[in-house]
C-alpha cells in the first residue's frame, strides 16, 4: 500500500479533529450482551448501533489476537423472510469480493452459524455525516480530495460488476488514522442480481436525499447511478445542503425528476466555476449526460484547474410545481387507509343485529 493510500486524508483540514464517535444505543431486547461468545470465536463487547433490521456489535475476534472487529446481525423476524435473507448474503457475497483500501473489509468466517450474521473490521472514528454536522459546508480544497477518493473506490466496485445505490456521508466513515472507507452494501446490486421494482419510494432502492431520477421511476440502476449519488453528497459538501431540499418529500423527488439543483455557486459563492461544473454534470438528469466512469470524474476531480468550464450553471431548468397525485392527498390517503377498517366494523355491526334479532 502507497503512502497516499495509507492516509489518504493526511492533507485535509477538515480530518485534522477526527474522534471516534457512535450515538448511544438503547441495549435492551438486543440479542447478545458482552461477553457473549459467538461461535466461539468473536467476543462481544459492545453494541455500535441499533436499526429497524438489525444490530451492529463490537466484538474481538479470538483466533486473531483478540482484534477488533463489528457484527452485524439482523432482527430474528426477517431472518425468516426468504427475499431478506437472500439480500443479506448477497451484502456479505458483495464485501467479500471487494478488496480496495477504501473500502470496509468484510471478514470471511468458516463453518456453519448459528445464525445470520456478518463481520467485518472495525473502523475507529465517525462517518462523514458526523463531520459535516461540526463543518458545513466543507472547504472546497477537502470536499473535492473526498470525491476524488470515493471515485476510486466506485472504480473499483464498477470493475467487478457492483453498483453501491446508497452512497451517502452516513455511508463514508472517516478513520482516525486518516483513511477512509465506503460502507454498507445492503441494497448494493452485483450483475447476479436480479431486478427489484419498486411503486414510489422505498429504502431499498436508495435515500431520498441522493437517489438519482432512475432510482426514484424504479429503473435499474448502473454505474451512473453511483455517479450522481456521488454528485448529490459532492453538492452537499461544497454548499451545506443537499441538492433538492425540501420538506415535503415528494415535492424533493419531483423536483429530481423534472428540473435541476439550484447552482451551487448561487449558495457559496467561494466556490471555483470548475468545481461547479463537475458537480452538475454529475448530477445531470439523463445518466447518458453524466460522468460515465468513476475514472472520468476522478481525472477531472484530480486536475479542477484544466476543467473545462461550458456553462451549464447558466442551462438550469427550473423544476416544474408538484401537485399531489390523488393517492398523495390526506383526505383520499385517510379514506384509503381507514376504508378497510370501517367496512370491517360495518360488517361486524350487521352481523350482531342479525344474531340479536333472530331469536
Amino acid at each position: 500500500m502507497t503512502e497516499r493510500q495509507a492516509l489518504p486524508l493526511a492533507e485535509l483540514a477538515c480530518s485534522r479533529a477526527v474522534e471516534e464517535h457512535h450515538d448511544a444505543v438503547e441495549s435492551e431486547g438486543v440479542p447478545f450482551a458482552p461477553g457473549d461468545l459467538l461461535d466461539g470465536r468473536f467476543r462481544i463487547t459492545d453494541v455500535l448501533s441499533r436499526s429497524g433490521m438489525g444490530c451492529i456489535f463490537k466484538a474481538e475476534d479470538t483466533q486473531n489476537g483478540n482484534a477488533p472487529v463489528a457484527v452485524k446481525v439482523p432482527h430474528l423476524q426477517y431472518e425468516s423472510d426468504p427475499s431478506f435473507f437472500s439480500r443479506f448474503q448477497r451484502e456479505e457475497r458483495i464485501g467479500l469480493e471487494l478488496n480496495h483500501p477504501f473500502i470496509l473489509k468484510f471478514i470471511p468466517v468458516k463453518g456453519q452459524k448459528c445464525r445470520p450474521y456478518i463481520v467485518t473490521e472495525y473502523l475507529n472514528g465517525c462517518t462523514l455525516a458526523h463531520l459535516m454536522n461540526a463543518m458545513r459546508p466543507l472547504p472546497e480544497k477537502d470536499a473535492i480530495k473526498i470525491a476524488s477518493l470515493l471515485c476510486d473506490a466506485l472504480q473499483h466496485m464498477h470493475e467487478h460488476g457492483i453498483i453501491h445505490r446508497d452512497l451517502k456521508p452516513q455511508n463514508v466513515m472517516f478513520c482516525r488514522d486518516l483513511s477512509i472507507r465506503i460502507m454498507d452494501f445492503g441494497i448494493a446490486r452485483d450483475d447476479s442480481s436480479r431486478r427489484i421494482t419498486r411503486l414510489g419510494n422505498s429504502p431499498s432502492m436508495g435515500t431520498p436525499d441522493y437517489m438519482a431520477p432512475e432510482q426514484i421511476k424504479g429503473k435499474r440502476a448502473d454505474r451512473r447511478t453511483d455517479i450522481y449519488n456521488l454528485g448529490a453528497l459532492l453538492y452537499e459538501m461544497l454548499t451545506g445542503s443537499v441538492p433538492f431540499a425540501n420538506e415535503n418529500q415528494w415535492a424533493a423527488l419531483n423536483a429530481r425528476l423534472t428540473g435541476d439543483p439550484v447552482a451551487p455557486r448561487k449558495l457559496n459563492p467561494n466556490l471555483s466555476a470548475q468545481a461547479e461544473e463537475i458537480v452538475l454534470r454529475a448530477l445531470q438528469r439523463e445518466p447518458a449526460d453524466r460522468y460515465q466512469s468513476a475514472a472520468e470524474m476522478k481525472a477531472e476531480l484530480d486536475n479542477i484547474e484544466h476543467v473545462r468550464v461550458t456553462g451549464l450553471c447558466d442551462r438550469l431548468q427550473e423544476p416544474a410545481a408538484w401537485k399531489p397525485s390523488l393517492f398523495q392527498r390526506p383526505a383520499v390517503l385517510a379514506v384509503t387507509l381507514l376504508g378497510p377498517v370501517l367496512i370491517g366494523i360495518l360488517i361486524m355491526v350487521i352481523l350482531l343485529l342479525h344474531q340479536h334479532s333472530g331469536p
